[in-house]
């Protein structure tokens, strides 16, 4: 397999697992919801990473979906839709990941809508890319 197109399938594996830990940590009787929400937030920024890679755009070090996103929108208006994804989802990589004064958790509402907004960019970034580097498990 072509380099590009191997590192490519390697950050969008990388955002499946993310997508997977997030569900598997908002699960069961003790879920931690605030670490997976920080999982969505993750498996977004991933597979918009793979797409850029894909597309041999560069992009800066950040963890920002929407200017990951704004880049994105160059090689296909598919991105255009994921504004609002990108919105809600770029604050998730570090608002519950520090302590504060007090401390702050998700609730089951927040998480679902950051959950089913990773899925829809990862899931939207699949569909886009050729079937040979979808992630498999």
């Amino acid at each position: 397999m072509h380099p590009k197109l191997e590192l490519t399938k390697n950050w969008l594996l990388k955002a499946f697992r993310d997508l997977e830990s997030a569900e598997k940590l908002a699960g069961g009787t003790n879920p931690f919801l605030d670490t997976g929400i920080y999982h969505c937030q993750q498996a977004a920024e991933k597979a918009i990473k793979a797409y850029l890679i894909y597309s041999e755009q560069d992009f800066e070090k950040t963890h920002n979906i929407i200017r990951l996103l704004e880049l994105a929108v160059k090689f296909s208006d598919e991105f255009k839709k994921l504004e609002n994804e990108g919105i809600l989802l770029t604050p998730y990589a570090t608002e519950f990941r520090y302590p504060e004064e007090i401390y702050l958790e998700p609730d089951r509402k927040e998480y679902n809508e950051a959950y089913l907004s990773a899925k829809k960019i990862f899931d939207t970034i699949v569909s886009i890319l050729p079937k040979e580097i979808h992630p498999t498990v």
